[in-house]
């Protein structure tokens, strides 16, 4: 997953975060598990649907589902108080966030004014 981010950040220079959700950020994953991935980047234009048809999921070593939000999106859901920015917000493991010098980073939480 970090090599997987590393990589796609490198490509990608609108990523604000990457992060995961799930079975595999709580800890109860097993066979047949796949890893929920989450992206928020600054602006697509593409509708929400299509957005993840264009990433390349090949590199995780487990299957994986991408879901990929504008952090204007992400922000009126949040403020919505949409269940599922509830439970992202409550689990989500965040392996980057853009910084000052685009590192990979400790976990970190992403609200509605993020």
């Amino acid at each position: 997953m970090l090599c997987w981010a590393e990589a796609i950040v490198q490509t990608r220079p609108d990523i604000l975060h990457i992060g995961y959700i799930g079975s595999y950020a709580r800890g109860d994953w097993g066979v047949g598990s796949d890893l929920d991935l989450i992206v928020i980047v600054e602006r697509d234009e593409k509708p929400f649907w299509r957005r993840g048809l264009e990433w390349d999921l090949s590199s995780p070593s487990v299957p994986a589902d991408l879901l990929v939000y504008t952090q204007k999106e992400w922000q009126v859901l949040a403020a919505q108080g949409w269940r599922f920015c509830q439970t992202v917000e409550r689990e989500a493991i965040w392996v980057y966030e853009r910084t000052a010098d685009d590192t990979l980073c400790p976990p970190v939480e992403v609200s509605a004014t993020a």
